[in-house]
């Protein structure tokens, strides 16, 4: 009896080990759920850059082929073509684009942190919690609804068609700065700051030294989002800018899609679409664990 008892004990306790080395060796069910998930999210990507390459007879046919049969450069022949004809070179477009995108992320990023610091690590600041509760409350209005009062100002000051309103309107981020308040609290001690405090360094230096090194992967985060953000904007060059000089690459593919000769081409707008999307895509991959790295930190949902 004594001999069924063991043999059956060891039974029982076999079946937990078979499904654990099961379990082991094979994906978690939940991956096996995402991974489908993950694929159907890189088909419109994957649509895009296989447009950019598709002839135009492939381009005009109905249905539209998912992929390319016949990949072809003429496309992005067609856009220079295409972008020569307009009134200023693109590569007047192509600057003004990496130019106020550049300046822009790097001044949300020291404004962004140089306002988080002392919401996150002030020993004494009146009316903390109420700045920080405006800072909120300015999250839930649409970016549409200050446009207004944006242009109002930027006319006052005498800055319209200039390259300060393309970049003054963009550094009062309040989604920047509640991501870096929040990564600030979760990621530098507060006895790291009174200790640097107590051995005689300035706040000047307790921010850069070591502050900002702590909270790489935040302002990481901040410049893919800043830059995602301004290079896919057409609306600010829009409204800011009166002289097609100062006009940005977004603006130019708007206009490529205008006017009658809009179905010869398509081939340049899928070459344009490949063009906008690309350097967004590139930049969130090189940097994405960075990203990953902020939001577990910061306590944000992705």
């Amino acid at each position: 009896m004594a001999t069924i008892a063991q043999q059956r004990v060891a039974y029982d306790d076999t079946l937990p080990r078979l499904w654990r080395s099961i379990r082991r060796a094979s994906p978690a069910p939940s991956y096996l759920f995402l991974l489908p998930m993950a694929v159907f999210s890189m088909l419109p990507i994957v649509y895009v850059i296989s447009t950019a390459f598709k002839p135009l007879e492939e381009l005009l046919l109905f249905p539209p082929p998912f992929l390319v049969r016949r990949p072809t450069l003429d496309n992005f022949q067609d856009l220079l073509f295409a972008t020569n004809a307009l009134s200023v070179p693109f590569t007047r477009y192509l600057f003004n684009s990496v130019f106020v995108v550049l300046c822009t992320v790097m001044l949300q990023v020291v404004m962004c942190s140089m306002c988080a610091y002392p919401l996150s690590k002030a020993r004494v600041l009146p009316g903390r919690n109420l700045i920080f509760g405006a800072i909120v409350a300015a999250l839930m209005f649409a970016p549409q609804v200050t446009r207004i009062p944006q242009y109002l100002v930027v006319q006052k000051l005498g800055l319209i068609d200039t390259y300060g309103a393309l970049i003054l309107p963009s550094l009062a981020w309040s989604y920047g700065l509640f991501m870096m308040k929040q990564f600030m609290d979760n990621a530098v001690p507060n006895e790291l700051i009174e200790a640097a405090r107590v051995d005689g360094a300035q706040e000047w230096t307790i921010f850069w030294r070591i502050v900002m090194p702590n909270v790489a992967p935040a302002w990481n985060t901040l410049l893919i989002f800043g830059f995602i953000q301004l290079w896919n904007d057409s609306f600010s060059p829009l409204v800011f800018t009166r002289s097609e000089a100062m006009k940005t690459v977004s603006v130019a593919m708007i206009g490529l899609t205008n006017g009658p000769a809009t179905i010869a081409r398509q081939g340049a707008q899928a070459a344009a679409a490949f063009l906008m999307t690309a350097p967004t895509i590139t930049v969130f991959l090189l940097r994405q664990a960075k990203v990953i790295q902020t939001m577990a930190h910061s306590g944000i949902k992705a």
